[in-house]
């Protein structure tokens, strides 16, 4: 039987507190990455970045509630914070 690699809610937030991140335990994707992007700083962005990009290109599949989650808080908050530094 073949096993599909699937990243899950839990598997977003052990990547985001693996980078730092404090995270609110029973947290939804959606909460997770709103806490995230709290208060960005050029490193934090940067590893953020670097984890989207690296889910978003891997061979794993994104569960739904967590697309959804890194298209409406990460993706947005990042663009905005590297918007707001090239402004500044």
């Amino acid at each position: 039987m073949m096993h599909a690699d699937l990243i899950d809610q839990e598997d977003l937030i052990g990547q985001l507190r693996s980078l730092g991140f404090e995270m609110p335990s029973g947290a939804t994707a959606e909460q997770a990455c709103t806490q995230a992007v709290c208060g960005l700083t050029d490193a934090r962005a940067t590893a953020l970045r670097r984890l989207v990009e690296q889910m978003l290109t891997g061979s794993a599949t994104i569960l739904p509630a967590v697309r959804q989650a890194i298209d409406q808080q990460l993706l947005p908050a990042l663009a905005a914070y590297k918007q707001s530094r090239a402004q500044g």
